[in-house]
């Protein structure tokens, strides 16, 4: 396997993990999520909370790794929106590193308020609240609206380069703008981020990624072959 090979297969892991990592932390997340009164219970679920944060901090790493190891093949063809895509992807990263810093504030200030007694509590619950719609809104700021316009320059690179099948590319080209623009409606209040519509707009770069993924790691890019 040769350099530009492992690095298509490197790329395509980074892809997977990703999405697995981002999956499986939403869900660790919930007893916060779907609890605003989580703050002033007991911690219980603080270890699952902290499992969920690992799981993110994966993701964001595996979010930087793809982004600089696609740099090198992207910057061969357009050097510019080769650039641009990175600063995205870091964007992204940023992004979600936010959101997980506000949710590891929460267990900070439940076991603050268990030590402190329930004199405050309406205090914490405001806290705690806000840091939820923190999160909430880094959800819908990193993975929608910071994802898209990475996602539309990557995609046209390899189109234009017919570095990848031509099918790839074009899910790439549709599910950026569609993401990106699917935050913008739900900022707006249109729709819900995890309504149907959400998720029908999410499902052309969900299967993009996956899709790019899998043939990078099978076969790598299509000059290679």
């Amino acid at each position: 396997m040769n350099a530009k090979r492992k690095s298509a297969f490197r790329i395509g892991a980074l892809f997977i993990i990703a999405a697995v990592t981002s999956i499986i932390g939403l869900n660790l997340y919930n007893p916060i999520l779907q609890d605003s009164n989580f703050i002033i219970k007991s911690p219980s679920s603080g270890n699952q909370i902290f499992w969920g944060a690992f799981m993110e901090i994966i993701l964001v790493f595996s979010v930087i790794g793809t982004s600089v190891t696609f740099y090198p093949v992207l910057k061969k063809h357009n050097e510019s929106l080769a650039i641009a895509a990175v600063c995205f992807r870091v964007l992204e990263a940023v992004i979600i590193t936010l959101g997980i810093i506000s949710l590891l504030a929460i267990i900070s200030l439940n076991n603050e308020y268990i030590s402190e007694g329930e004199s405050q509590s309406s205090t914490y619950l405001i806290i705690g609240k806000l840091m939820v719609s923190i999160h909430n809104w880094t959800f819908l700021f990193g993975p929608n609206i910071a994802l898209g316009p990475s996602t539309f320059m990557t995609s046209y690179i390899l189109y234009k380069n017919n570095l990848v099948p031509k099918f790839i590319a074009i899910l790439g080209l549709i599910g950026g703008p569609m993401i990106c623009l699917s935050g913008i409606f739900v900022m707006f209040g249109l729709f819900s981020q995890l309504s149907i519509w959400g998720l029908i707009t999410a499902i052309p770069v969900f299967f993009y990624e996956m899709s790019l993924a899998i043939r990078l790691i099978v076969k790598g890019f299509k000059t290679q072959d």
